[in-house]
């Protein structure tokens, strides 16, 4: 049995829930990640995505600057422990569409983090479950277009006239 601890990466950048999205992002592109877990002291309380800051602060018009990472990062978060088998971890991310889960130990504390690039690099003999898990987690949803706004335009993009752009 393949545990978490045998695949996830330790050592992972976090952040503080006052620290501003622009550091955020700095951080990102330095790292050349996508997320960064938001910790209390050592304690997980949050994960912050380059979606995140997207969706919840640049269309926003916010201040990226002066915008803690509190305002835009997700809370309810989902995560793993050291000792969890790597392949319930695999049916938890194809469940949820995640491909990335906080590790935490038994106070909550961040330890690391498993990808599913964790997984098919260091495990090898997980192949086929890493496949149909990938496969499953990107799946596309149907976008949710209740609170459309000018800037989505119209579906099959294009410009709106229907004629080239230049």
């Amino acid at each position: 049995m393949t545990t978490v601890a045998d695949v996830m990466t330790r050592g992972v950048r976090t952040m503080s829930p006052s620290d501003s999205v622009a550091k955020a992002a700095q951080a990102m592109d330095e790292l050349n990640v996508g997320v960064i877990p938001i910790c209390d002291g050592e304690k997980l309380v949050g994960m912050v995505t380059d979606r995140d800051i997207v969706v919840r602060g640049v269309a926003q018009e916010c201040d990226a600057k002066t915008t803690k990472l509190a305002d835009v990062m997700s809370t309810n978060v989902r995560w793993t422990t050291e000792d969890q088998d790597v392949d319930e971890v695999l049916g938890e991310m194809a469940d949820t569409q995640i491909r990335r889960l906080p590790v935490v130990d038994k106070q909550q504390r961040l330890v690391g983090i498993v990808t599913i690039g964790d997984i098919a690099d260091k495990d090898p003999e997980d192949e086929a479950d890493v496949a149909m898990s990938l496969a499953d987690i990107s799946s596309p949803a149907q976008p949710d277009r209740s609170g459309q706004s000018q800037a989505s335009g119209s579906a099959g993009g294009g410009s709106a006239s229907g004629k080239p752009r230049k």
